[in-house]
């Protein structure tokens, strides 16, 4: 029984469906409505170059490590750390931490998408995108509360979105993740096209790309354009939470690990880059039709996506059209990273219990579903989403990065990992890897964790009550951390069987 179980890990069908799944992962929210704006506020054209810098030093690098980890051990993350040292067990039960708490609300946000690309086809919003989207549409109450009013606006779909993903993920990794990934993303990408091409038609749209991409060299200067690189290159690739460890775990023993991880990193920024084109020329329309500057209207995350796009949609040509693209494009987006974000967890769930797939998914997207539901389905919900957000990012993925990497090296771990890729892969991993994965990218990490704690500390978040930050924010923060360990302490289910598989 415990052989028969150990042997049926499943794996994708080709490098193909595992590319299509990795840039699903990385290619999300952030990619649409976050990239551009971060690109305009540090230096418009001349931010590509710390940019570029930055994927090529930590992004890359960063997502070999990955991959190297999960496909040496052929688990998730928990038990691929287990493998690596039985001590390091608690990194991979805080990556899964950390996506619980990711998935629960970007569950929400697919939601509103969806509902949103409905709304697109009569412009349900109004004359006033900004009020029907905070007092009819989420039906927010006043300050930063925790309630039971649900609005049906929020539930409904929110439910629909979870049904969804639960049968997808039932199916299995290759009938599952693979094809629809397969599906999804070149669906995802002729949208995305048609979208920004109807956007560079629109009145006004080089105004907006002008102030895109017109260079502000004495940014690069400022070490905060830096950092945002970083971050931004860091939060968009999916890396240091688990998800590529999971999916590379997946890939059959010859891959071409570098050679895939090439293909996703360089997709995952052209895409980015492509949505900075639509996000502008769409801006820059929405300020000439105003008579405003872009400065006046740029904005990016849900003011962006859920005020500022219905605004255009409301005045341009075939405005429903660029409703559906872009809404949908959100949708097929966020859809494809909240798999891996729950597969990340369903994995680990099967590892340490060593039960069915069906019964694992179960176990993850149910309770995840009703902890979203009570959570973000009620008029208190959007504050609860923000601060966990900002928290869960800021403080959970990038310290756990940054623990993980000193964790390997002090274990010296790296040259083995290295070796490892090195059998099948195209580019080989040698000493600039090492150096930029056990060097550079923790000084990047210390620092940016080193400043958003000092800002958060002095400054608080979003003006929100202290209780309702030390809650939400860093007793989320700190409280998954604890979970972590008490889990690495709970034992495993046919360990003796697991730990036989690849070293």
């Amino acid at each position: 029984m415990k052989q028969s179980i150990k042997n049926k890990r499943e794996t994708f069908s080709g490098r193909k469906a595992f590319i299509f799944a990795a840039i699903g992962s990385a290619v999300g929210l952030g990619n649409i409505w976050r990239f551009p704006y971060i690109t305009y506020e540090n230096g418009g054209g001349a931010f590509i170059f710390p940019y570029l810098i930055a994927l090529l030093t930590a992004g890359i690098p960063l997502l070999f490590l990955d991959y190297a980890i999960g496909h040496k051990y052929r688990a998730a993350p928990p038990l691929a750390f287990r493998k690596l040292s039985k001590g390091f067990e608690t990194f991979g039960w805080w990556q899964v931490m950390i996506n619980i708490i990711i998935a629960i609300y970007y569950a929400v946000i697919l939601g509103w998408a969806a509902s949103y690309t409905y709304f697109s086809f009569n412009s349900a919003w109004g004359a006033d995108p900004a009020s029907f989207f905070f007092k009819d549409f989420l039906q927010m109450a006043e300050g930063a509360s925790v309630g039971f009013d649900f609005v049906g606006n929020i539930v409904g779909p929110l439910i629909g979105v979870w049904a969804f993903i639960l049968v997808i993920l039932a199916l299995g990794v290759q009938k599952g993740i693979g094809k629809s990934a397969t599906f999804f993303m070149p669906l995802l990408t002729i949208m995305f096209i048609i979208l920004v091409i109807s956007a560079l038609f629109l009145p006004g749209a080089a105004k907006g790309l002008d102030a895109l991409f017109t260079p502000d060299w004495s940014k690069l200067l400022e070490p905060t354009v830096w950092v945002a690189a970083y971050g931004q290159i860091f939060f968009s690739l999916s890396i240091c939470f688990g998800i590529m460890i999971t999916y590379s775990s997946y890939l059959k023993k010859d891959s071409d690990l570098t050679g895939s991880g090439l293909v996703v990193g360089f997709a995952n920024s052209s895409f980015e880059l492509l949505a900075g084109i639509g996000v502008f020329a769409a801006l820059g329309f929405m300020a000439t039709a105003g008579g405003k500057e872009v400065s006046e209207v740029a904005t990016s995350g849900i003011g962006l996506a859920f005020i500022a796009f219905p605004a255009i949609i409301d005045q341009a040509p075939f405005g429903a059209l660029v409703g559906i693209l872009f809404f949908g494009s959100l949708l097929f987006a966020g859809i494809t990273s909240l798999m891996s974000i729950l597969e990340v967890i369903i994995a680990s769930i099967q590892d340490k219990l060593r039960i069915r797939r069906q019964v694992a998914t179960a176990l993850t997207c149910i309770p995840m579903a009703i902890i979203s539901i009570l959570l973000f389905g009620t008029t208190t919900g959007l504050p609860v989403l923000d601060v966990l957000d900002k928290f869960v990012n800021s403080f959970g993925i990038v310290a756990v990065g940054l623990f993980v990497i000193y964790a390997i090296l002090l274990s010296e771990s790296l040259s083995k990992l290295a070796d490892h890729v090195n059998e099948t892969s195209s580019v080989k991993l040698g000493m600039v890897w090492r150096v930029l994965v056990g060097a550079v990218t923790p000084i990047v990490l210390v620092y940016m964790l080193f400043t958003e704690v000092h800002k958060v500390v002095t400054e608080g978040y979003g003006g929100y009550p202290t209780w309702f930050v030390n809650t939400f924010g860093w007793g989320m923060a700190i409280g998954i951390l604890v979970i972590a360990f008490l889990l690495s302490r709970l034992p495993w289910k046919y360990l003796d069987s697991a730990n036989k598989g690849e070293k």
